[in-house]
């Protein structure tokens, strides 16, 4: 057999003649090279990378995760009939593949607590009970607070919720800078102002409890114009805020020319504690001196200091018109270590720095000392929402939020609202069309 078996291998290859040896081909290096992430259209500090987990649900406003993973968006507008998606991703591919739509309420603020989705609408808080991580079609609205008058501007109503159960909720000031006559020229302001009764703060409520009323909760912080986002600092135990500044400074010429207009009053980040007072309507905040001077409208002429030498100031501050929307303080371990417990803060955009360029549309990072203070200065963290990129660059503050953008109508996108993953990853939603990114840190720490 083995001598047939030769026999065989030479007859095949006198007739074939020697076998050449064959060339292996190499594949080319384009079909290896993994093109980077396009992060959904957004800019992101170094080692980041962001995938769309969801799109085109609305007009998203701020953003809740239960432990098990399942995103909530509160929309500003009705979505067919409904204001909150339920958004899920069962194959675990960081996109959402699952889409619930619940609730007939239109608003902005939303928070878990107690297995337990909190919402609100301009008028109202509510909460729906969470099972296995989702609200089931048949899960009816528990009123937590109603009967809220609805506001004219300033309207939402965002909240926080402690660990042991206190509802922190923004009654922001229905009145630019409580003027007789709101954003006249030349009208001045109330003195006292009387909005400082029922609004202008930051009020705090009994998570466990139904049926509330405004009369039910206690005014835990005043002088606020509007605090959009909200957040409470579990490393620290304390409530945080970031205020809305006023408008209209060249309403009275003078040294309050358009261009100090567009820059003041700032953006402010505040720590809040019980009976704290940052001084609207009567005061405004100067980040470039670092102090707090009189209102105009109270006789103030941009030198002044007078009743605001005793009011609360911020622990940082942000150029004017950037418009705050949310705050979370970060607590995974998926980012590198100097996030954790840094906050990070979400700018939905300008439109009054006329005639400077446009401003914020951009997600920043601020790192946080244990004295539960920022530690350093603020970063661009997410930026180009808007469809054109600021001057800085993502890790930087440099020339951070100078866009050339002629009003907010022209964004392709605007960062509205924050949340964190049970994994550590961080949300961001989107008040154009709805878009919600998913962030994860890919290098190696």
């Amino acid at each position: 057999m083995k001598a047939a078996l030769l026999l065989l291998t030479a007859i095949t290859v006198a007739v074939a003649g020697p076998q050449k040896p064959t060339k292996l081909r190499p594949t080319p290096v384009t079909n290896r090279t993994v093109s980077p992430p396009d992060n959904g259209g957004i800019k992101l500090a170094n080692g980041f990378q962001a995938s769309v987990f969801a799109d085109n649900l609305g007009k998203a406003r701020h953003m809740a995760v239960d432990k098990v993973g399942t995103v909530f968006v509160k929309l500003e507008k009705l979505n067919d009939g409904k204001g909150i998606v339920e958004l899920m991703d069962s194959n675990g591919d960081g996109k959402a593949d699952q889409t619930v739509m619940f609730g007939n309420n239109t608003g902005t603020g939303m928070g878990i607590y107690n297995d337990y989705l909190y919402a609100s609408s301009d008028t109202s808080v509510y909460r729906y009970k969470l099972t296995n991580g989702k609200i089931l079609e048949t899960t009816p609205a528990e009123p937590i607070i109603t009967g809220l008058t609805l506001q004219r501007q300033h309207a939402s109503k965002s909240l926080a919720i402690s660990p042991d159960g206190k509802l922190f909720v923004n009654f922001g000031a229905p009145s630019n800078a409580c003027q007789e006559k709101d954003r006249q020229k030349g009208s001045k302001g109330m003195d006292p102002c009387p909005i400082l009764e029922e609004y202008g703060g930051i009020w705090v409520f009994d998570a466990n409890k139904l049926n509330q009323h405004k009369a039910d909760g206690k005014r835990y912080a005043t002088g606020i114009r509007n605090a959009v986002a909200l957040d409470w600092n579990t490393a620290t135990n304390t409530l945080y805020a970031l205020q809305h500044g006023r408008d209209n400074l060249n309403n009275w010429g003078g040294v309050f020319t358009d261009e100090v207009s567009a820059e003041l009053p700032s953006e402010e980040f505040l720590m809040v504690k019980e009976g704290s007072d940052f001084g609207w309507p009567y005061c405004y905040n100067n980040h470039e001196k670092n102090q707090k001077f009189l209102a105009p409208e109270y006789g103030g002429d941009g030198t002044k200091v007078d009743r605001c030498a005793g009011k609360d100031k911020p622990i940082m501050a942000f150029p004017g018109h950037w418009a705050p929307n949310d705050l979370l303080f970060y607590t995974g371990n998926s980012f590198p270590a100097r996030y954790k417990n840094g906050a990070f803060v979400c700018f939905h955009g300008s439109w009054n720095r006329a005639p400077l360029k446009q401003g914020g549309y951009f997600v920043a990072f601020i790192p946080f000392g244990k004295d539960g203070r920022p530690s350093g200065k603020y970063e661009v963290f997410a930026e180009n929402f808007a469809g054109v990129s600021e001057l800085g660059k993502p890790g930087t503050d440099v020339n951070a939020g100078k866009l050339d953008l002629a009003s907010p109508g022209d964004a392709v996108a605007r960062p509205v609202g924050l949340a964190q993953g049970p994994d550590g990853s961080l949300y961001i939603s989107d008040s154009v069309k709805g878009k919600v990114w998913r962030v994860t840190y890919t290098a190696k720490k």
